[in-house]
């Protein structure tokens, strides 16, 4: 049920965030749930890899290059989803920083 949770609302960021940004482009609501789902299984199969390959150069730019391979990642779920643009490289990296950050803030857990 947390999966699926997560999806919607990953969704959810993904369509609003095409909103704020000019250089995203979402059809529909279920185009983003879509792209979420995509993104999701391209994370659980290739962001491994990549970051594995890629040691060397995040270790010297001290994790940085991490935003990089999560921009990479957007814009190969988004060749992937007919209904969703990405007008470049820079977009899909400020894209993929704000849907980590927004997520990551609606799902972390509050202090008790």
């Amino acid at each position: 049920m947390g999966f699926i949770i997560r999806i919607l609302v990953t969704g959810a960021v993904a369509f609003g965030l095409s909103y704020i940004l000019k250089g995203i482009h979402i059809d529909t609501y279920w185009t983003a749930i879509l792209f979420a789902l995509v993104l999701a299984v391209i994370n659980i199969i290739i962001r491994p890899i990549f970051i594995l390959l890629t040691i060397p150069i995040t270790v010297v730019t001290f994790g940085l290059f991490l935003f990089v391979i999560n921009a990479l990642l957007v814009l190969l779920a988004a060749k992937f989803i007919s209904g969703i643009q990405i007008d470049g490289f820079w977009w899909g990296l400020l894209f993929s920083f704000l849907l980590s950050l927004v997520s990551s803030i609606l799902f972390s857990k509050p202090e008790e």
